[in-house]
C-alpha cells in the first residue's frame, strides 16, 4: 500500500447506523404558522366579499360581468397564494369565496334567487372553482420581478 492511498480513519467512514431522515413536510402538511392565522382569516373574509360582489356583477351585466368577477376571483387567490408563499394562501380566499356563493345559491323564500340565469351560475361557479385549484396547486411560485436569474450580480 503506497503513501498516498491510506485506509480510512473511522471518522471518515460512511455511518451506516444513522436512521434514515424523513424529508420536512411541506404544503399543506407543513406546520401552521401561529402569526400567518390573521392573514387567512382576513384573505377568507375578502374571499367572501369578492364572491358576494362577483355574484352581483355577473348577474347584472352578463358577459363582461361575468368575466370580471372571475378576474377579481383570480386576482385574489394568486394573490394570497403569493402573499404567504403557501398554498393555504390560495385556498382561504378560495373557502371564502365557494361559501359566499353557496349561501347566495339558496335563493329566498319568495323562489327567486341572486343568480341571474343558470348559464352565468354555472360558468361562474366551474370558473372561479377551476381557478381556485390551479392557484393552489401551482408547484413553485413565479420569479420576482427584479430577479435576473443570474447569481453573484
Amino acid at each position: 500500500m503506497s503513501s498516498r492511498q491510506r485506509p480510512r480513519a473511522s471518522s471518515e467512514a460512511p455511518r451506516t447506523n444513522a436512521p434514515p431522515r424523513s424529508p420536512a413536510p411541506t404544503g399543506i402538511a407543513a406546520p401552521l404558522n401561529p402569526a400567518r392565522i390573521p392573514l387567512y382569516v382576513g384573505l377568507a373574509v375578502l374571499g367572501a366579499v369578492v364572491g358576494i360582489a362577483g355574484t352581483l356583477v355577473q348577474a347584472a351585466l352578463f358577459p363582461g360581468g361575468l368575466l370580471l368577477a372571475l378576474a377579481a376571483s383570480a386576482g385574489l387567490f394568486f394573490g394570497g397564494r403569493v402573499l404567504t408563499g403557501t398554498q393555504l394562501g390560495a385556498l382561504a380566499p378560495a373557502v371564502g369565496w365557494f361559501i359566499a356563493v353557496l349561501v347566495l345559491l339558496g335563493g329566498r323564500p319568495e323562489g327567486d334567487y341572486v343568480f341571474g340565469q343558470e348559464l352565468g351560475l354555472a360558468l361562474f361557479m366551474l370558473g372561479g372553482t377551476a381557478v381556485a385549484v390551479m392557484c393552489a396547486t401551482m408547484s413553485r411560485l413565479p420569479y420576482p420581478a427584479g430577479d435576473t436569474g443570474r447569481t453573484g450580480t
